[in-house]
């Protein structure tokens, strides 16, 4: 498999690991969704999917309904989708997207988190060139299903890398498909439109090239990144560290 497949050994574990912050990252996601592309899921692909993914993730329909709300609220600011680029320790690239309804706070506390732990925040853009944006799409592995035959189907639709996912724990398989960041839409419907059951899609940044360390060196490096993914206005955190 392909680099994003090798790449995603080394995050898939550690996302979302506590319910009540996987709550917090949908709602945020689910709100941005609803603004941008209007509050009818059967209007809106992306909202459409994060419902169904909430429903996975048993995330009660009060919290989905108010997500949904805040978009529409003109009471309140709503949440702005930021990034912030900068290396850690031994040169370690560090991208983080945060979506923050209090940017002066957020980056205040993303710089200090830089700082205190041997790295350095850098200007917007700095790292665009180090990584690839993609859309990954998880869904339901189906009855006889070819995986070669699907992704020549898939191709002009962007997919990049197709593979099989198994469940350590249950042994259930999914099918895993990245595609291009500018397709995700046309990619979503042809999933839909040919009866795959989607049970999440993300955006990730894939690294172009990983830098290997010591575990010692990996250490210190991890020390930064759990304390910026603790921060409850970041959404995401990609780097090139090897696995």
């Amino acid at each position: 498999m392909g680099r994003a497949f090798e790449y995603r050994k080394a995050t898939k574990l550690k996302r979302w690991g506590h319910m009540a912050r996987t709550f917090t990252k949908l709602g945020k996601e689910i709100t941005i969704a609803a603004r941008e592309g209007g509050t009818d899921p059967d209007c809106n692909p992306r909202l459409r999917t994060l419902i169904q993914q909430c429903k996975r993730e048993n995330m009660p329909k009060d919290n989905i309904d108010r997500a949904i709300k805040k978009a529409t609220d003109k009471s309140s600011e709503g949440y702005k989708e930021i990034n912030y680029e900068g290396y850690g320790p031994y040169g370690i690239a560090i991208f983080v997207e945060t979506a923050t309804d209090n940017h002066m706070r957020t980056v205040a506390n993303i710089r200090s988190y830089f700082t205190k732990h041997g790295g350095s925040l850098g200007t917007q853009g700095c790292l665009q060139f180090l990584f690839d944006r993609k859309a990954c799409f998880t869904i339901t592995m189906k009855d006889g299903v070819d995986l070669d035959e699907l992704e020549l189907e898939l191709i002009d639709f962007g997919v990049e890398e197709l593979g099989v996912d198994e469940d350590e724990e249950t042994g259930a398989k999914t099918i895993v498909i990245y595609s291009d960041f500018d397709q995700y839409s046309a990619m979503q419907k042809y999933l839909e439109d040919n009866g795959f059951e989607i049970q999440s899609m993300e955006f990730v940044r894939i690294p172009n090239d990983t830098k290997a360390l010591t575990d010692e060196q990996r250490e210190s490096v991890q020390k930064l990144i759990d304390k910026i993914e603790e921060d409850e206005d970041v959404q995401n955190v990609f780097t090139n560290m090897a696995d």
